[in-house]
């Protein structure tokens, strides 16, 4: 199957995050994280986000919101988010299901949320008819491959605290923003006020596994039964943490985050000189969102697969990867060409 662009889950898993995995496959570890390699892997992440970090793995992104969402709120509080978050959009109802809590999208055209568009929401406080804003939930980068700039995000989670709220975010593709916004990751989430960070690495080349973020230690207190519960608890933990470790070592999540937004880039190049080729968002990250002509849309998933995003447009979404190529990209853009011609 050639590489296709639907989606930097659909990618393998690099090569040195195999080789971490056999290396700490070695004899018999304490389980349930109680084991050298998750020690290493925590401390990692309290170097870089500062050392009263809580840190919590779990298996997926789903269950990462999931876990922070349900330790920030109670099940008559609501969230906000916006309307193509994946808590919203791609999650199966999981965020409502198991934190009993109201989401409420706001509708945006590039993904992002602005606080003039939450104020809409910000009513009914102490009064036991309305559900309680709770958390104002956002995407970096966002499900439309757009960027917040720490200072929007620092606007959401001012807005948040003022009214006695907290600012999550999803962080799937966090590394593919830390290299765009050439910022290290503590600049645009702690110290820009988000209070809860779901930090990803599998689209970024891992096997599975994500991390679950908290900078206030006390919005933790409940967290490691929550996780139980809620069955993201991995008796092998180690085969988690030993991912983080080789991820940050030698800073292979920019190489790899790099390497993605780059080939992004370049296929936003190529596609731009074929006149029937309208990209409808910013290349912010590793994700295009275009529309091409409908009739070619079936052909060119013959060759490499990618999902339509927006059916009434024609609107198409390719994503790069850190092991996508030049010439995927140039044998793509040929292809798109032959097609509209």
């Amino acid at each position: 199957m050639k590489r296709g662009f639907a989606s930097d889950n659909n990618s393998g898993v690099h090569p040195q995050i195999l080789k971490a995995l056999e290396k700490i496959n070695e004899g018999h570890v304490t389980g349930y994280g109680g084991d050298q390699f998750t020690e290493q892997a925590i401390k990692l992440f309290k170097n870089e986000f500062g050392d009263d970090t809580e840190v919590f793995f779990v298996f997926n992104g789903t269950g990462a919101n999931v876990l922070g969402l349900s330790s920030l709120t109670r099940s008559f509080n609501s969230i906000i988010c916006a309307e193509t978050a994946h808590i919203q959009e791609d999650e199966c109802g999981a965020p409502e299901k198991f934190t009993g809590c109201k989401l409420l999208p706001v509708e945006t055209h590039n993904g992002k949320i602005t606080p003039e568009q939450i104020l809409l929401h910000l009513k009914g406080f102490d009064f036991e008819h309305h559900s309680q804003p709770g958390v104002i939930s956002i995407s970096q980068v966002t499900e439309m491959g757009t960027l917040y700039s720490p200072e929007e995000i620092k606007a959401l989670a001012d807005l948040a605290h003022q009214h006695d709220m907290y600012l999550h975010v999803d962080g799937a593709r966090i590394a593919n923003a830390a290299v765009a916004l050439g910022l290290p990751f503590r600049a645009f989430t702690r110290d820009a006020g988000v209070d809860v960070l779901s930090f990803g690495g599998t689209k970024n080349g891992m096997m599975l596994g994500e991390a679950v973020l908290f900078f206030n230690p006390e919005l933790a207190k409940n967290t490691k039964y929550i996780r139980k519960q809620s069955m993201q608890l991995y008796s092998k933990m180690r085969f988690v943490a030993g991912q983080f470790i080789a991820y940050f070592e030698n800073e292979l999540w920019k190489q790899n985050a790099a390497h993605a937004n780059q080939m992004a880039k370049l296929l936003e190049t190529e596609v731009s000189k074929i006149p029937q080729v309208r990209i409808t968002q910013r290349v912010d990250a590793n994700g295009i969102f275009a529309i091409v002509p409908r009739k070619i849309i079936p052909l060119l998933q013959e060759k490499y697969f990618f999902y339509i995003w927006n059916e009434s447009l024609s609107e198409v979404r390719w994503m790069c990867s850190f092991d996508t190529q030049e010439n995927d990209i140039y044998e793509f853009a040929s292809l798109i060409k032959s097609l509209v011609s």
